[in-house]
């Protein structure tokens, strides 16, 4: 399961705010395994908004740019989870939450766009490879009367 966000990038985007909002309730000491659920769950989300329009083989391909992006996203998200499971959310974690929330759901009803990884300039084997979710394939058998078969008689 893809996570687009790791402690670390929560602790370079909130340095100061993640001690104090991540504190265990009784030693006071930064609790790692919460922050890793909240990311997780975070992620989870992530994912189920985007399902709308991406396939999860469009998201587990998508390039550097659009990773960054989603893990912008997915801390503000994180930090809000966190927050709420410390019991110690603000109203400028939960505008960030919605904020974010609010963007994805702009990228998923088609307003955005994620952009997928470069194969190189190689295209698909598979024609279905480069279709997306709500996206119409249709494969049929060769045509039996062509212009050139036809012609021969």
């Amino acid at each position: 399961m893809t996570v687009y966000a790791t402690i670390a990038d929560l602790e370079a985007r909130f340095p100061n705010e993640l001690a104090l909002v991540a504190a265990d309730e009784t030693t006071g000491l930064r609790d790692d395994t919460r922050i890793e659920r909240g990311i997780l769950d975070a992620s989870i989300e992530v994912r189920g908004i985007l399902a709308g329009r991406y396939s999860p083989a469009e998201l587990a391909g998508l390039d550097q740019d659009s990773l960054d992006l989603l893990r912008v996203y997915t801390t503000d998200i994180a930090f809000y989870r966190i927050a709420l499971s410390f019991t110690r959310s603000t109203e400028n974690i939960k505008e960030r939450y919605d904020q974010a929330i609010k963007r994805l759901e702009a990228i998923a009803s088609g307003k955005g766009a994620l952009t997928g990884g470069n194969t190189g300039g190689v295209g698909p084997t598979d024609p279905t490879e480069d279709v997306g979710q709500n996206e119409v394939v249709l494969q049929a058998p060769e045509r039996v009367f062509t212009r050139e078969r036809l012609s021969r008689i």
